[in-house]
């Protein structure tokens, strides 16, 4: 089955270019902000939507993304609330990939057949569970590729030549490459590191590997962009959202802009060195 994420790396593919994907949380600062803020994203330039689900207890995010998280909370954000997000967006673009990314616990108490089965009717095409390992598919990811969706899993810098066949299994529309270990929004690692790892974990699958955690900058973008399949920004345009003085939405677009503009052309400025 192919889904809308294969589709989208296929035509990024075609031209010549990584995809450039934005991370949000779903309800921040509230529900009708964000679900402004994400119908904007594919016309600054977003390729694919990283959709965040509120969670207490965040263990893998930096400081930036948790305040973000309780943000939504406190404002009532739900995961019911966050696939009506999903289903509110699909009412206008039927063609954007969502991804839901967060932790195991609120799908488990949501129940895991009651969410897949929702999240297919809202319109969601990957998810990434970032507190699931492989040898836990049986709970989510194999009932996710039953009902249709990719199951995204995570790299990083101590996923070893022995580990990764585990880890590749059964993932499906791309890798991500977390580029430095430790939690989001850090400095992120020697792109020279990071471009080496790609090619790694490339001669492993046929796969589409994107790289995030830590890229911040349309430098950074660039130099990521040169070799990955994919670039993913998240703390940053949370952060923009966060620290908006005018329009939240606005704030966000502006950055994706720029960085979307940057990750397009990372090709082209690799090409004139």
């Amino acid at each position: 089955m192919t889904t809308r994420i294969d589709r989208r790396f296929e035509t990024v593919q075609a031209e010549g270019r990584p995809a450039f994907v934005t991370y949000i949380m779903g309800g921040d600062p509230d529900y009708e902000t964000s679900l402004r803020i994400m119908k904007a994203l594919p016309g600054a330039g977003s390729d694919v939507i990283e959709l965040g689900m509120p969670f207490s207890d965040p263990m893998a995010d930096g400081p930036t993304i948790q305040a973000a998280g309780l943000r939504a909370l406190k404002a009532g954000q739900t995961l019911r609330k966050t696939l009506e997000m999903v289903r509110a967006f699909r009412e206008e673009d039927n063609e954007t990939p969502i991804v839901m990314m967060g932790y195991y616990n609120p799908i488990y108490v949501y129940g895991v057949e009651r969410f897949l089965d929702d999240a297919v009717n809202a319109g969601i095409d990957g998810l990434i569970v970032v507190d699931l390992p492989p040898e836990m598919d049986a709970e989510l990811c194999l009932p996710a590729i039953q009902h249709g969706i990719n199951f995204i899993r995570l790299a990083t810098p101590t996923t070893d030549d022995r580990r990764l066949p585990a880890v590749l299994k059964n993932t499906s529309g791309f890798v991500y490459y977390v580029s430095m270990n430790g939690i989001t929004g850090t400095a992120i690692a020697d792109t020279s590191a990071v471009n080496e790892a790609v090619a790694r974990i490339k001669g492993h699958t046929d796969l589409p590997v994107c790289v995030g955690f830590g890229v911040k900058t349309p430098e950074q973008a660039r130099a990521i962009g040169a070799s990955a399949d994919g670039v993913v920004v998240g703390t940053a345009i949370v952060a923009a959202i966060a620290n908006a003085a005018g329009d939240p939405v606005e704030a966000a677009t502006a950055l994706v802009r720029e960085l979307a503009d940057a990750t397009r052309n990372a090709r082209l400025a690799q090409a004139a060195l």
